[in-house]
């Protein structure tokens, strides 16, 4: 079956006035979830670091560059699976990880992990994750998980422990968020989800961290937590050496995301890493930074020989997606979308943004003239 089946399932449906319930145009998400999510919840997924500027940089980078479609090429049957650290996936797709998504739904990360499950692909799961990497592991098919690294080693290296025995397969550890940014639009409505207790699950359920207070969370004790977590959260003194120390402790590949120079590259790949994600956090953590597409080529030449090199930071539609690849990434973290399917519709709404992504991407690359991942290159953009 064809990624791009999605299409002809749509437009089947239609006999019967049947239409979708979400918008099949990604990129008018972030509207209709302004309308109808609650204000708070959207202004944290949507807000940006400062005046926003980083963010906008990130979408303007991917106008900058244009398909050049071929002809005559044979794209009769379409296959974009590829195997990225040892994870086969239908696309080169995965979810960027996104926590305290129980602020948009509910059932939060396990409904995403529903929906990516149905559709085989990868999750990335978030520490700040409102619900618990074991709760979401039932729930998920290909997982891997990310890392705010804490202060406290005992606490990483449990977080560690736990992913490892809940079947996550790869480490992601992010490098760009030891500690939050200046984001206005949380800060103009004194919003921050962790101090509600609302991203902090998975510190809340781990034995090192409750040892901290005496081994269970109560009442009496829960801004004790609170103030636990805000003193752990991130950990500014690391550097590269302190890479070593993690890859001794993690059996399986592991990812840093953030990087956002060459030099960095050729650090991660220095210190034993098995891939980098070129990430500035979709402008969430440094106002006036570069554009993260700007850097991949230049990143992908320094170090695409060496490790696996993943792209996130304004990926929005099919389309984005397909020029990230072109320009050498393999594969593409989506963020914010499914976080807006989600609080749009739940596990529906995820599927339904998923659903979209992939088509689209598939697509996009057959009326391109291409028909499998390795035939991508930058002579399809200008």
């Amino acid at each position: 079956m064809s990624l791009s089946d999605f299409q002809n399932e749509i437009y089947l449906g239609g006999l019967g006035d049947v239409r979708p319930e979400f918008p099949t145009d990604l990129s008018t998400l972030e509207a209709v979830a302004e309308e109808r999510l609650d204000p708070q919840a959207f202004g944290y997924v949507a807000g940006a670091a400062g005046s926003g500027a980083t963010a906008r940089a990130n979408r303007e980078a991917f106008d900058r560059w244009r398909l050049v479609p071929r002809m005559l090429r044979d794209v009769s049957r379409p296959d974009l699976s590829v195997n990225v650290l040892g994870t086969r996936m239908p696309a080169p797709v995965m979810l960027a990880p996104v926590g305290v998504l129980s602020i948009l739904h509910p059932e939060g990360e396990v409904a995403v992990a529903r929906a990516a499950a149905a559709l085989d692909v990868p999750m990335i799961l978030s520490t700040a994750a409102s619900r618990t990497m074991e709760e979401v592991a039932e729930a998920a098919g290909p997982r891997w998980y990310q890392l705010y690294w804490p202060k406290d080693r005992g606490l990483a290296e449990s977080f560690l422990r736990r992913a490892e025995a809940a079947g996550y397969s790869t480490l992601v550890v992010t490098l760009d968020t030891f500690k939050l940014a200046w984001r206005p639009r949380d800060l103009d409505t004194a919003y921050l989800p962790f101090l509600r207790g609302i991203g902090v699950q998975n510190y809340f359920s781990d034995p090192v961290f409750l040892s901290a207070l005496g081994g269970e969370i109560t009442e009496e004790n829960r801004i004790d937590a609170i103030l636990h977590w805000v003193a752990n959260f991130g950990d500014p003194s690391l550097t590269w050496d302190d890479l070593a120390w993690l890859r001794g402790r993690w059996a399986g590949p592991i990812v840093v995301k953030g990087v956002q120079h060459p030099d960095d590259a050729r650090r991660a790949a220095h210190a034993g890493m098995d891939g980098i994600v070129v990430s500035n956090h979709g402008g969430r953590q440094v106002d006036g930074a570069v554009a993260a597409l700007d850097q991949l080529p230049k990143i992908v030449d320094t170090v695409g020989d060496r490790l696996s090199v993943l792209f996130d930071s304004g990926v929005r539609t099919g389309s984005d997606a397909a020029k990230a690849l072109a320009l050498g990434a393999e594969a593409v973290l989506v963020g914010r979308q499914y976080a807006y399917g989600l609080g749009l519709g739940g596990e529906a709404g995820v599927r339904h943004v998923l659903r979209c992504l992939l088509a689209e991407l598939e697509l996009t690359l057959t009326l391109c003239g291409v028909s499998r991942v390795g035939e991508l290159g930058r002579d399809l953009l200008a």
